[in-house]
């Protein structure tokens, strides 16, 4: 069975992106098409990108670098969870993103983005980094806004319209997670 990581955007205190994680762990649990788990940023300690040589090289000096890169590259699709901050990605994300590359190589992805306009730069702005890194990110995604999903800014409260949203986005992370392991092990295509 795929497994899929439900990957967090942010650090800060008091952050959003934590119960939106959970939320999607929640509904995804209910389909049984993949294992599925939440991979926290926050747990890593990642610093503002320190490693001496690009990511590219695989050749990693810092053991939070080591362990980040381990931990992706146990799973056979991911799901990123970002908000919208400065109509980009939030940074946390967007550094953690930075320190690897070859472990999300041939993967597929789908996003799950909330912010003022329901996180839709956000999402534009991740899937162009998602490009660069080769993951094949879904054209479906969740979309969440401020005003209408989240009580008093503060607690994931989803309306049902807006809940709806994400099964499009795993129906197509599902299917082409499967057919990505085809490219990543083409000897399980065989089998």
């Amino acid at each position: 069975m795929n497994k899929i990581a439900i990957v967090t955007g942010s650090t800060r205190p008091g952050r959003l992106n934590l119960s939106v994680a959970q939320w999607v762990l929640e509904r995804a649990q209910q389909r049984g098409d993949a294992e599925y788990e939440i991979v926290d940023i926050q747990d890593f300690n990642l610093p503002v990108l320190d490693e001496p040589f690009p990511a590219a090289y695989q050749n990693y000096q810092q053991e939070h670098t080591k362990a980040w890169a381990a931990k992706l590259e146990e799973f056979d699709g991911y799901i990123f969870i970002t908000g919208e901050y400065n109509h980009s990605v939030q940074p946390a994300l967007a550094n953690a993103l930075s320190y690897v590359n070859l472990e999300l190589n041939n993967k597929a992805a789908g996003i799950v983005g909330y912010g003022s306009a329901m996180g839709a730069r956000a999402i534009e702005h991740l899937r162009g980094m998602l490009s660069e890194l080769q993951v094949a990110h879904v054209q479906k995604t969740g979309l969440f806004s401020l005003f209408t999903d989240f009580e008093n800014f503060t607690s994931f409260a989803p309306t049902e319209i807006s809940a709806t949203s994400v099964e499009p986005m795993f129906d197509q992370l599902a299917a082409w997670t499967t057919a990505m392991n085809s490219v990543r092990k083409p000897a399980l295509a065989d089998a």
